[in-house]
């Protein structure tokens, strides 16, 4: 009767999809982690994994503050309350439909949405600006920008222009002046209207304009920008401004996609939202912060509007899905302003009391690091189960071919897959459980399966394909055929229906580059989601790897980093970074085709890829009785996060098994050294091991480096010169 219950409370029936890492969302993801719906499976649609607290860029740009104390990693967050993360970007929303169109994943679906994806400046009424100008949002382009800045140094020779005049504009000009006050680049700031911050009190501007004098800030006011060149713009006065770097920070412009959606939206091209933060044509549709208007309270774009949406978006989604009352929002009319103003000092204004200084730069200080706080340091949450199963009977889910998903649910996914990539996918009335193969050449098969790292079922397809694809790779094989074994959580037919299309739909991203054909495979539902496939393809008679066997003298080049193991245990227990998780997920995407390709070149004489045995289980077999390797640990190839996440201690659970797998009298030695336990850490869609003679090992790095492939002679083969000689040695510098 416990797996009963188990298998039971697992069951998913509806999809709320969070669509943006704003302010509100993150506050309402929290307050929904902490009051989970039943059966409801949340998932966070974003474009990075980490999001910019609005309120501390200014003191980032100044230097006051670092990169990861401005940033809510909402990798981590999610994984912490049990959410789905999904990197990716949305670039259409169909409400009747309720379907998004992402950037890379294709068409999702969703039972409610939430938008919280802020705005951006509006360029596109200035000739040039989009083609010559950075934006100040999305942050990230920004921060890109900026790094290249101070990357390239700044002298009295850069001229650096900022058009806008509000609030953010005056902020950012301060905050630069602050942070290259000994190079003393020519920095100006362009306001079309007569005085900065127009709709701030006159005692606020008339401080702001002597912050700006003082700092240096050249500032041109009642000067529209009307073309923007490559190195210079023009303004309505006819006058023209020569530029290094120009940064646009002009008024909030929505996505186009949300006027193209039908969903009803103001003259600016934002959602139209109810009190209720619900827009007035389709209920299951909420927006918040910059996204949205509230059309009875139209307010200006500011996150503190967005921070009390919070707390009352979290309450009415979980109304809406419970069938609750839901709430309705009123936002105050009056707030506290703080004004950055470069250096430790700020302008604090309310309810037209205007004051500044130092204390006031604290005082803001405090409530910034108050907000974020709450996402640095997560509480601890006891597991629990998605939700529990919504249908009317309490049978336990049946075992054997009675798991199989339902016959509709499978010919619809296949039959829609087959519309969208007929190349790869075989005709759904061809397909079964067995497939007759049509092959001209010797014949490599192979079978790889994975349980699912991260919550995405799009991703883990993917990674799972480009799995078991290496196999093949490793062989010297051309794929051309596989079979799928997809498990998917148990749930609705319709939760079901796009899990099973999200997973097959990443896998077809991989089998779609080696040019191999899905041709049929098997489906199940359980607990959790588990991806296998067999692949075969077809040996080339003629390539250069033919029955060779591993030299002295040969070069070890490995064409991944290490490290999916520690870091994925890390991810699990809430200590990893989601940039690192986000590097790691991208090198599991990456197909060892191109490696393969460019070894088949060489005379090499070994490749194996290096997956759940870790690099060193590996290599031992290659060495037999007469060989040993020295491995250069200093040239080993990381993923970031890796070896800090190693050095905490952290450990993957198949690590110890892999240390009694190498059994070598070396690893007391290997372990000593910082690097080493990773040469037994378990890689998910890891790298090519490659040996290949010395007169060649150059050339073939050389090629894998410049064709994308994070390459690196990692070591030596030698000849063991006794029996009691250790078969692993490392390298002395």
């Amino acid at each position: 009767m416990d797996q009963a219950k188990k298998l039971n409370g697992d069951s998913i029936s509806k999809d709320l999809i969070l669509v943006g890492g704003g302010h509100a969302h993150v506050i309402a993801l929290r307050r929904l982690a902490m009051r989970p719906i039943p059966g409801i499976r949340i998932s966070l649609l974003s474009p990075d994994p980490l999001t910019p607290y609005s309120g501390m860029l200014p003191g980032l740009l100044a230097g006051h503050y670092r990169f990861e104390d401005t940033h809510i990693d909402l990798s981590r967050l999610c994984q912490w309350a049990g959410v789905r993360f999904l990197k990716d970007r949305v670039l259409g929303f169909d409400p009747a439909n309720r379907s998004l169109k992402c950037a890379d994943r294709g068409r999702i679906y969703y039972d409610l949405v939430s938008f919280d994806i802020g705005s951006q400046p509006e360029m596109d009424s200035v000739p040039g600006a989009r083609e010559h100008a950075v934006p100040v949002k999305p942050v990230s382009s920004l921060w890109s920008r900026w790094q290249t800045l101070l990357t390239q140094g700044i002298d009295s020779k850069q001229r650096i222009a900022v058009v806008g005049g509000g609030a953010g504009s005056v902020e950012l000009a301060l905050a630069m002046a602050h942070r290259f006050k000994e190079q003393s680049p020519n920095l100006s700031l362009h306001c079309a209207a007569k005085e900065v911050l127009p709709g701030y009190a006159s005692s606020v501007r008339r401080r702001a304009t002597r912050e700006l004098v003082n700092a240096g800030v050249e500032l041109f006011c009642n000067e529209r920008v009307t073309r923007v060149h490559k190195t210079s713009f023009e303004t309505a006065a006819s006058t023209q401004h020569a530029f290094s770097t120009l940064l646009w920070c002009t008024g909030a412009a929505a996505a186009p996609w949300l006027r193209a959606s039908g969903a009803p939206v103001d003259e600016r091209g934002f959602l139209e939202i109810l009190d209720t933060l619900q827009s007035p044509a389709y209920p299951e549709v909420f927006a918040v912060g910059d996204t949205a208007v509230q059309t009875r309270h139209p307010r200006p774009k500011a996150g503190v509007y967005a921070v009390r949406q919070g707390p009352v978006l979290a309450d009415n989604l979980t109304a809406y899905l419970t069938n609750g009352i839901l709430k309705e929002h009123r936002p105050q009319t009056r707030f506290l302003s703080l004004l950055s103003l470069g250096k430790a000092q700020a302008i604090a204004e309310r309810n037209g009391l205007v004051a500044s200084g130092a204390w006031a730069w604290r005082w803001k200080d405090r409530i910034d690091r108050r907000f974020m706080e709450q996402f640095a340091h997560l509480p601890a949450m006891a597991s629990r189960p998605v939700g529990s199963k919504q249908e009317a009977s309490d049978q336990m889910p049946c075992g054997g071919c009675g798991a199989k998903v339902e016959p509709l649910v499978l010919r619809s996914v296949l039959e829609e897959l087959r519309s969208e990539n007929p190349a790869h996918v075989l005709d759904p009335a061809l397909m079964g459980d067995s497939a007759v193969l049509s092959l001209r050449s010797p014949l490599a098969q192979s079978i790889d399966a994975l349980r699912s790292l991260i919550d995405d079922p799009w991703r883990m397809g993917k990674i799972a394909a480009c799995h078991a694809l290496s196999d093949l790779h490793a062989a010297n094989a051309k794929p051309r055929y596989a079979m799928a074994l997809v498990t998917v959580p148990f749930g609705s037919a319709e939760v079901q229906r796009r899990d099973l299309k999200s997973v097959l739909r990443g896998a077809l991203e991989a089998f779609s580059q080696d040019d191999c054909v899905l041709a049929g495979g098997h489906s199940m539902q359980g607990p959790e989601l588990q991806i296998g496939f067999a692949v075969s393809g077809e040996i080339d008679e003629n390539a250069n790897r033919q029955a060779r066997e591993v030299q002295a003298g040969d070069h070890l080049l490995l064409t991944k980093p290490l490290g999916t193991g520690v870091l994925f245990a890390a991810h699990m227990q809430g200590e990893a970074s989601g940039l690192d998780i986000e590097s790691a997920l991208a090198s599991m995407e990456r197909s060892n085709g191109r490696a393969a390709m460019l070894a088949s070149a060489y005379p090499v004489n070994a490749v194996t890829d290096v997956t759940g045995f870790g690099l060193l289980v590996h290599l031992l077999p290659w060495l037999g009785e007469t060989l040993r390797v020295e491995l250069d640990l200093a040239s080993l190839a990381l993923l970031p996060g890796a070896l800090e996440a190693t050095r905490k201690g952290v450990r993957s659970t198949a690590y110890e098994a892999n240390l009694r797998a190498a059994d070598s009298k070396e690893n007391a030695k290997l372990l000593n050294e910082p690097q080493g336990p990773l040469l037994f850490d378990p890689q998910t869609s890891g790298g090519l091991l490659i040996a290949v003679p010395a007169e060649h090992s150059d050339a073939l790095l050389q090629d894998l480096v410049s064709n994308a492939c994070d390459a690196s002679d990692i070591g030596l083969i030698r000849t063991r010169n006794n029996e009691d000689q250790a078969p692993v040695s490392l390298r002395s510098n």
